[in-house]
């Protein structure tokens, strides 16, 4: 075989590694903008759903306040009406006493009216009657007082469950708003999880490991608490929305492990860290609450030697990462 053959053999060989290579570089390029495009849109789509989730508590408290506002409006408004009710009795009690002392004016009358034998029991019925009068007539100011505050309690209590009224309509049409939000994103997501689902091995691996799985430093099986409560769910699926038993969001999670342990904490990722004793993070200990990202729209649990646990993103099960594999934002110890 001459030279000039072996020199253009070598050279197709050569083009075509070339442009095997460079497919290679193409499709790696490819799927590293897809994941980059599916995880802007999941932490995005969870950041809306902790905001749904959020508005949906304060709309839930709001009709809890007004249910119970309810009930204190129907309390002032009856004791109001005994108030006034018992104010018209004393009045009715002063017009009585008021009555008898009139038509007993003249001496001759109040031994007639009052039935005395003589004009000096007349007399002393008399002024009996104007002392029970001047009684009377305190009881009925004392009333008028009941009655007044009565009246204020009644208006005060009025007032204030149309404001929550007000403010609980307010909140409905903002959560009405915000789920049409939620719909749109909702289309897109529905999208995300499609084209993660059609992954193949290699960049669902990709996908999956993204924050950099580590084996935890506790035995799962031995670790107690709300720690361990957490990491007996390594591997359980990640859902918008969920909060166990079988699949969590990563707020959900922190809320299912504190409920195991007969702890309430808030539903969401922002009001987690809100709600606890603020934590730096040269101090978590295990247990705490860490977040994660601006406006806080991601948490995990701390749960020691660096490591926290969390349910991350869709097609990506509860797993252990390093407490530094995200941008840190807070913690919050319950």
């Amino acid at each position: 075989m001459s030279s000039h053959f072996i020199r253009r053999g070598l050279s197709v060989v050569g083009v075509l590694a070339v442009l095997g290579g460079s497919a290679h570089v193409a499709q790696a390029d490819e799927v590293d903008d897809l994941l980059a495009e599916m995880d802007e849109l999941s932490q995005e789509a969870s950041a809306k759903n902790e905001e749904v989730k959020d508005l949906e508590g304060k709309v839930e408290e709001s009709r809890r306040s007004l249910g119970e506002l309810d009930g204190k409006v129907a309390a002032t408004r009856e004791a109001a009406d005994r108030a006034q009710a018992a104010e018209r009795d004393a009045r009715n009690g002063v017009d009585l006493v008021a009555g008898s002392r009139y038509r007993g004016s003249s001496t001759g009358d109040a031994v007639s009216v009052l039935g005395a034998d003589n004009p000096q029991m007349a007399l002393d019925r008399s002024a009996y009657l104007s002392t029970l009068g001047r009684q009377a007539e305190k009881s009925v100011k004392a009333l008028e007082d009941a009655t007044a505050t009565a009246d204020r309690e009644r208006d005060r209590a009025a007032r204030a469950r149309a404001e929550a009224e007000y403010r609980s309509n307010r909140l409905a049409s903002q959560l009405e708003d915000l789920n049409e939000e939620k719909e749109q994103l909702d289309a897109r997501t529905a999208e995300l999880t499609e084209r993660i689902d059609g992954l193949d091995e290699e960049a669902r691996a990709r996908w999956e490991g993204k924050y950099g799985p580590l084996a935890p430093i506790l035995d799962p099986a031995a670790a107690e608490g709300v720690v361990g409560a957490a990491l007996s769910k390594l591997g359980a699926p990640y859902s918008w929305g969920a909060a166990g038993p079988d699949a969590f969001d990563c707020s959900g999670l922190m809320f299912w492990a504190y409920q195991q342990q007969g702890k309430s904490i808030p539903r969401t990722s922002q009001a987690q860290i809100a709600g606890g004793t603020p934590v730096s993070r040269a101090d978590l200990q295990p247990g705490d609450i860490v977040g994660y990202y601006p406006g806080v729209t991601h948490v995990g649990m701390y749960i020691g030697n660096g490591q926290v646990v969390h349910a991350s993103d869709y097609g990506i099960p509860v797993q252990v990462v390093s407490v530094d594999s995200m941008p840190f934002a807070g913690a919050a110890r319950y």
